[in-house]
């Protein structure tokens, strides 16, 4: 399991001219899901993602986390992050399939929102993506299945 976590300002998502998304301040999530992926990768990442300390405090210093703050979540279903780029046209072949992928993007977002308010894209759509990248701040965090 993958994530592109980038701390915005403001970010929305949009699918056939309507925003389904939006956030102000917070991460904006990119997620994508490999073959073997499980809720335990997705209980693991739901945990780092909302400790995640890249917020600045009063002293200027990223020490701040979703849980520490009022800041949101956005989080975008992403299945092109396990794009194997060997030839000059993406493969797909190690991305999860989307029925198993789309049950997994929804258990980790209701894992999520728990702890934190979550807007969501739509799994399977095309979707238009806007944000202010805050800093800029991008991070991968990854989760690799473990047998």
């Amino acid at each position: 399991m993958k994530l592109i976590v980038q701390r915005v300002t403001k970010a929305s998502v949009e699918v056939d001219d309507e925003i389904v998304g939006k956030i102000d301040e917070g991460f904006m999530v990119l997620v994508g899901f490999g073959v073997n992926d499980t809720k335990k990768e997705a209980d693991y990442l739901c945990n780092k993602l909302l400790k995640l300390r890249i917020f600045e405090d009063d002293n200027d210093r990223m020490n701040l986390s979703l849980l520490d703050t009022d800041n949101e979540l956005l989080l975008i279903p992403q299945f092109t992050l396990y794009a194997s780029t060997k030839k000059h046209r993406p493969s797909f072949h190690k991305s999860m399939n989307p029925i198993d992928a789309n049950e997994l993007f929804d258990y980790f977002s209701s894992k999520c929102n728990e702890s934190i308010h979550v807007e969501r894209g739509i799994f399977g759509a095309h979707m238009n993506v806007s944000l202010v990248n805050n800093g800029p701040v991008t991070i991968c965090l990854e989760k690799e299945y473990e047998e």
